[in-house]
């Protein structure tokens, strides 16, 4: 048939399918491509409807290098060409970041080429692969001048007609014309300058087939499709939905920018409700989404979008693929959705179902499928296009009008109604010819690459996947894959399939395993953190505890499997917590919280699953009498204050707040340290977080040693033991943890646990940790607020007792017997001050240091009384008058302590230089008088006695003939600490010294 093209060299619509032509040679092909299958393992399939398989993935590679990208232009080009091909293909990038792919390299050259040639037909008889995915401007139904052009692709059909409540469903005057592609179409002029067909009103394809029998059926691309109400199992009638402009949803919100990493809430907006009701697209965006951004997520996940028949089929047996589910409410009602999750910053991706679709005749695409042969329907003929374990079809993506088909629902779901990517569904059935069914996936390259590869479902998937990236640059794709094929998560550039992140699927069957089938005894954190690590380098997965495959009826949840029945009666915080109920909370947290640190470069969680939903979800069906009340979210439960379920909400909100401010999941950098199966603790750095997770049952361990890459010091981020997360606050939040250096710098063998340096934490029984590295400059830059009133209480502790103060300051490094100034001297000032007076050039700004070096002794000899001492003390810091204190304050301790905070980590500490130097005077504000004043904010400054001051002065004065600066750090807090070691405190002293002249 391709032959024949040559007539229609621009088609005007491009209704072509030159894989007719090959038709005959790629059966042959694909007849002699039947899988060798192995019985083996367990059966998968949907997580609908089964369990997963077990599955291991080939070890992480640590081959890093950048690859070549020699096919890139070839590949993802719109216009492409076949010059110098061949030698392109010698350079395929997937190769170079994994070496053991080289032995299949034939396999990905083969897929390549056929994706190219896919993309070059495309090109050639199309316009290129955008205008390719626009075919919903043209089959369906569609506004053209003068009248609505209805057309549908049914190759097989012997007749056609369109019929509806606009011509009383007698379609006898709207007979539909056929071309030589197998496209029916008819013109339906205006009526008195309005539609012939209202909006809103419904409509059907009636044709005849074969046999001679007339059936009905929705249109294909039906953009809206509704069931009668009052009667249960109803058949859908498709509805013509073209609102007036005053009807149609306006988005205000622009796309937000895409997370360098996701964190996923996915929902079904029909079971979000706390009612037993379907629940409405506009209700929740009010009541959910609020919910969801509160919660610290990015991105929210909706499942069921598109119509399906039978709502117990979760929305994975799709009948009507451009239509939104009218369960939920209208087009415009969704688009409201999206808009509304837009203005709150979240991205909405959408679960798309391409991998198979409904076996309903009646109401869905199967319906079009009458005694048509393979390469005339949507779908593969006899068992091939059967899935056996779904009960559904399987399509024939080597079909042009399917690829159509396709791509066109990709980019109507992303151009018509904002959506920010996808979630594609069942991608494992899609990528073999066995559909993964009876398969194990050792990780073996054998089971990926081989004749039971399905090519056309690959190169449909690359082709899907560089269309979205085309259309929608921030777009996020994901892929449910189980097996784990090399390259899913890898660009088409490089030979890869395409999709951001894979799912990590095997991940919560560990955890089902581990809660189900093993005693608390028997947990190995060796094995759940291999499991949760072993995944493809360079290849981005997205983790999760568990999703609704856990959820649904017959399983339970994470917290269920915990907590049994006791949910029901232990919940209530009026009471104390049984045993059960305290390791539930407890484990739950420390379960999703190591997935997500642990698991991948992406988190989902399921809606209700973040505050413990209790119980499992089950659709209206026969066997529990059509009832909703498993069908709804108990958001009563969580905010119910007295109730438990609150804490683990709350750790949930900061679980997501954790990453939100270190961004720990976009970082590559994660090393596990220690799996220590005798403590049952982890220990591992994501980023630059530490995370440290103790699943003993009993065992507290303080002063655990754990490993780290930088030196500092560290402070705890988020504790799963604190109050508000219902734990026991054992753990101290306002420790500080200085690490110590390990080993031999640059010879990790030598360090401990391969890790350069270490620190000391309190790690209670069943609790997780992170650590967060304190910059040197953090908690000084904000110098007001919280933070002056942290320094307030360190200056004004315990400063009840004047001698007291002056004792625990400085009275053991100074005043030996004040009555003798060369003996105050020397014990204030030569332990700690003078290394060598002819360096005393390089000694810090001070009290006394506007007074000559050797001289200061003869200077400050004959101080008459108190106040002529204060004036010469502290003067020429401040120009106050003593019985101002705020000003003393100001003058005295603001100039000479820190006129800049970024120097506060250099100045040594002292009573008075704990206090910021901008809210001083807040400090020490209303003191009683000069005294207390000088007791409470200069204690060390002064002395026992005022009446003593004179040799107070000496004393406090003398240690400024420091002599090197690099030995300040080395001298006891004291008068003169309170001065930085820069120059910079010296010139900015003078210059305050000049105002208060000035003034």
């Amino acid at each position: 048939m391709l032959g024949s093209l040559g007539l229609f060299p621009a088609p005007a619509f491009g209704f072509l399918s030159p894989s007719i032509a090959k038709n005959s040679k790629r059966d042959v092909e694909r007849n002699n491509r039947i899988a060798k299958q192995k019985q083996i393992g367990l059966t998968f399939g949907s997580r609908k409807l089964l369990g997963c398989p077990k599955f291991h993935f080939r070890p992480r590679i640590s081959k890093t290098k950048r690859h070549g990208l020699a096919i890139s232009a070839v590949v993802t080009d719109e216009n492409t060409t076949m010059t110098g091909f061949d030698e392109d293909m010698e350079n395929i990038g997937l190769l170079s970041i994994d070496p053991g792919l080289e032995p299949f390299k034939d396999h990905f050259i083969y897929r390549v080429k056929r994706y190219i040639n896919q993309k070059q037909l495309i090109e050639k008889y199309e316009g290129g692969l955008q205008e390719f995915s626009k075919g919903y401007l043209k089959f369906g139904f569609n506004r053209e001048e003068g009248g609505i052009v209805y057309r549908e692709w049914a190759p097989a059909a012997q007749e056609a007609q369109v019929i509806g409540d606009f011509n009383g469903w007698d379609g006898s005057n709207h007979r539909m014309e056929k071309n030589e592609f197998g496209v029916w179409s008819i013109k339906i002029p205006d009526s008195g300058g309005n539609p012939a067909i209202p909006h809103n009103s419904r409509v059907k394809f009636r044709f005849r087939h074969g046999n001679g029998v007339w059936v009905d059926r929705i249109p294909a691309w039906i953009r809206y499709a509704i069931v009668d109400p009052s009667s249960f199992g109803a058949p859908y009638d498709g509805v013509y939905w073209d609102p007036p402009p005053s009807e149609r949803y306006q988005f205000k919100y622009p796309q937000p920018p895409k997370p360098k990493a996701p964190r996923i809430y996915e929902a079904h907006v029909g079971m979000s409700s706390s009612e037993p009701c379907i629940n409405t697209y506009r209700e929740f965006a009010n009541d959910v989404l609020p919910r969801i951004r509160a919660n610290n997520y990015n991105t929210v996940q909706l499942m069921a979008v598109m119509e399906h028949s039978y709502y117990g089929s979760f929305g994975y047996h799709v009948t009507n693929f451009f239509a939104v589910s009218s369960r939920s409410g209208t087009p415009e009602d969704l688009k409201y959705l999206i808009d509304k999750a837009h203005s709150l910053g979240l991205c909405v991706l959408m679960d798309v179902v391409h991998s198979h679709a409904s076996n309903n005749v009646t109401d869905g695409l199967n319906g079009f499928d009458v005694g048509q042969s393979s390469q005339d329907s949507y779908f593969h003929t006899g068992d091939r296009g059967y899935h056996k374990l779904w009960d559904s079809r399987l399509f024939n993506y080597a079909n042009w009008e399917v690829l159509r088909f396709l791509l066109s629902n990709l980019r109507w779901w992303l151009e018509e109604y904002k959506f920010d990517g996808f979630r594609f569904d069942g991608v494992t059935s899609m990528l073999y010819h066995h559909h993964g069914i009876n398969m194990v996936f050792t990780g073996d390259y054998n089971d990926y690459f081989s004749e039971a590869t399905d090519v056309d479902a690959v190169v449909y998937l690359m082709l899907a996947n560089s269309l979205i990236y085309n259309i929608f640059p921030d777009a996020t794709v994901i892929a449910e894959d189980v097996s784990g094929m090399p390259g899913l998560g890898r660009s088409v550039s490089e030979g890869g399939i395409g999709f951001d992140y894979r799912l990590a699927m095997a991940i919560p069957d560990k955890w089902i395993d581990y809660l189900k089938n093993k005693s608390d005894e028997e947990w190995s954190v060796k094995e759940i953190s291999w499991s949760l690590t072993n995944r493809r380098h360079t290849e981005k997965c997205v983790a999760y505890a568990e999703s609704h495959d856990q959820a649904i009826v017959g399983d339970k949840t994470i917290a269920f499997l915990l907590m049994d029945k006791e949910m029901y009666s232990g919940m209530s915080c009026l009471t104390d917590p049984s045993p059960m109920i305290e390791r539930g909370i407890a484990l739950h947290k420390m379960i999703h919280l190591l997935t997500m640190a642990l698991g991948g470069e992406g988190y989902l969680n399921f809606m209700g699953n973040e505050f413990g939903h209790p119980e499992w979800i089950d659709f209206p069906r026969e066997g529990n009498g059509w009832s909703y009340d498993k069908c709804r979210r108990q958001w009563n439960l969580v905010d119910t204050e007295h109730l438990r379920y609150k804490f683990m909400n709350a750790f949930d909100k900061a679980m997501n707040l954790l990453d939100e401010k270190y961004s720990f999941l976009a970082s590559t950098k994660q090393i596990v340290s220690s799996t220590n199966d005798e403590d049952k603790v982890i220990v591992f750095e994501h980023g630059d977080l530490v995370f440290v997770f103790n699943f003993h049952a009993e065992n507290t361990y303080d002063g655990y040693k754990v490993g780290c890459d930088l030196p500092g010091k560290y402070r705890v981020a988020l504790d799963s033991d604190a109050f508000e997360f219902g734990g026991h606050g054992r753990v101290g939040h306002d420790v500080d943890h200085f690490t110590s250096p390990e080993g031999i710098p640059g010879v990790p063998e030598t360090n401990f646990n391969n890790r350069p340096n270490s620190f000391k934490v309190l790690s209670p029984a069943r609790t997780c940790v992170a650590y967060h590295r304190v910059e040197e400059k953090e908690g000084n830059h904000n110098s007001s607020g919280a933070a002056n009133d942290a320094l307030t209480a360190v200056v004004v502790a315990k400063l009840g007792d004047f001698e007291e103060g002056v004792n625990q300051t400085f009275a053991a490094d100074s005043v030996a017997k004040q009555q003798d100034l060369e003996e105050v001297v020397n014990e204030a000032s030569a332990a700690d001050a003078v290394a060598k007076q002819e360096d005393f050039k390089a000694r810090p700004s001070s009290v006394a240091s506007d007074v000559g070096p050797p001289e200061t002794a003869d200077i400050v000899a004959k101080l008459g009384d108190f106040e002529e001492g204060v004036d010469q003390t502290f003067a020429a810091d401040t120009g106050a008058k003593q019985e101002d204190l705020e000003e003393v304050i100001n003058e005295a301790s603001a100039a000479d302590a820190v006129a800049k905070q970024e120097d506060f980590k250099a100045r040594p500490s002292s009573v008075a230089s704990d206090v910021g130097p901008t809210k001083t005077a807040d400090v020490v504000a209303k003191l009683g008088d000069f005294e207390e004043g000088v007791n409470q904010t200069f204690a060390a400054d002064t002395g026992a006695k005022q009446k003593d001051l004179e040799e107070v002065i000496n004393e406090a004065s003398a240690p400024d003939a420091v002599a090197k600066q690099e030995d300040f750090k080395a001298r006891p807090s004291m008068v003169a600490s309170d001065v930085g070691p820069t120059e910079k405190g010296n010139k900015e002293a003078e210059e305050i010294e000049k105002g208060t002249s000035d003034d």
